[in-house]
């Protein structure tokens, strides 16, 4: 789930949240909006059962996936997709 909160200017805030166990292990996004670089965004548990990580972007469009232990890629289901090469933001 990918959650948006406007900030004051052109800035938003953008809550990557994925199931605590699911999948198991470490898991960071990556994307364009960090070069791509694994591990830079982890997600931490949190106590309400999830686990999340919080960017601030400029207006833009960004791609970007999840990377869990093992070289697991996968998708984000609420973001927009306009081909096979993952989720999609646009701000």
């Amino acid at each position: 789930m990918i959650k948006r909160n406007r900030l004051f200017g052109s800035q938003t805030r953008v809550t990557f949240c994925l199931p605590r166990d699911a999948p198991p292990g470490t898991v960071s996004v990556v994307g364009c909006f960090n070069g791509w670089t694994p591990g830079q965004h982890e997600l931490v548990a949190r106590r309400d059962g999830t686990r999340t990580v919080t960017v601030r972007l400029g207006p833009g469009r960004y791609r970007f996936r999840y990377l869990a232990t093992g070289g697991l890629w996968f998708d984000d289901e609420s973001a927009d997709r306009l081909d096979d090469q993952g989720g999609l933001l646009v701000l």
